[in-house]
């Protein structure tokens, strides 16, 4: 069974053929990354429009390096959200069409559930595994930190958020008021490399009301508000300061992750999303944790359609899920 994945839930235009459960026939990414760098995020209107530009040749491209045609797709996954509801609405309307004129079933999806999805994917750690449940992830990304209990495949329970800002838009910001552009997180992760993770003491303000949620507001002004105290620091040891704020953002995330997979007694963790390329956080939990962790490739960390037409597949073959041509998009979709 070939299943064609689309995603735009943000600025990346996406577009993969996968086989059966997982097997990546191709795996298309075109980045909008320069033309939202100077305005120090994403901007909703330039990325939309870039989408409609660019999906047409994406789609084309994937299915050449597949070396398929259309005729021969059987299901079409597409993100239906959470994201920005312009570059949603993009990726949706060329999966509809797909849909109608190739009489072809259509699948909407989440885009949280598909990152879940990236670690069971061809040449992911989890690639073809079945007894690894109950699992916990954690995603962690630009827009969304949160802990779910993975109890088998489709079937999952939250058990905390972030309470306000990602974990990745804190190091965006920071990134921001120390001069950078976006994304944040590669920046200060390169700038940190041989920093001393110690040198800076960050507190450990995250939310006390659960064990398992977050929050990364305190942290984060803690860390704009040093940056304009401390310019001879920012001027002459910016190495020691990024790998400090970084590795403060890290021991939170560890630590709530680790608790809670002990409390729950899983089988192993699996971290996911565009911050779990980072080589910091990747380190610490190796070195902390007391169980197996596991994280995409780093290719498959950030958003890719590749687990979107996986998590289309699953819904579609386990569960009998298709949707019609009035699928939507919807900016605010929890899992």
């Amino acid at each position: 069974m070939i299943t064609l994945g689309i995603e735009t839930s943000c600025d990346d235009t996406a577009v993969s053929v996968i086989e059966n459960d997982g097997k990546i026939l191709s795996n298309v990414l075109t980045s909008q990354e320069v033309f939202h760098r100077d305005f120090g995020g994403i901007v909703p209107e330039i990325a939309s429009r870039k989408h409609a530009e660019l999906i047409g040749y994406t789609i084309v491209e994937a299915l050449k390096l597949a070396n398929i045609s259309l005729r021969d797709i059987d299901l079409i996954s597409v993100t239906k959200g959470p994201g920005l509801v312009g570059s949603l609405l993009v990726g949706l309307e060329a999966a509809k069409s797909l849909s109608f004129a190739l009489d072809k079933p259509l699948i909407g999806v989440n885009h949280l559930e598909g990152h879940i999805y990236s670690l069971f994917l061809e040449g992911a750690p989890l690639y073809k595994q079945k007894d690894i449940f109950p699992l916990l992830i954690l995603i962690v990304s630009g827009g969304h930190t949160e802990l779910i209990l993975m109890e088998n495949f489709l079937i999952y329970k939250v058990l905390g958020r972030t309470r306000d800002d990602a974990a990745g838009e804190a190091i965006d910001k920071f990134a921001r008021f120390l001069g950078y552009g976006y994304p944040g997180g590669p920046i200060v992760e390169k700038l940190g490399l041989e920093g001393d993770p110690n040198k800076y003491e960050f507190p450990n303000l995250t939310f006390k009301g659960s064990p398992y949620e977050f929050s990364f507001s305190g942290l984060k002004t803690a860390g704009v508000y040093f940056i304009q105290n401390h310019p001879d620091v920012v001027q002459n040891d910016l190495s020691n300061l990024a790998a400090s704020f970084e590795n403060a953002l890290v021991r939170i995330l560890v630590e709530r992750t680790v608790r809670a997979a002990t409390d729950f007694n899983v089988k192993g963790i699996g971290v996911v999303g565009g911050v779990s390329a980072n080589k910091r956080l990747r380190e610490t939990f190796a070195n902390v944790s007391p169980i197996n962790v596991y994280f995409p490739q780093k290719a498959l960390s950030t958003d890719n359609a590749a687990m979107i037409a996986l998590t289309g597949y699953l819904h579609y073959t386990i569960k009998g899920e298709t949707s019609d041509l009035t699928l939507d998009a919807i900016s605010r979709l929890e899992l």
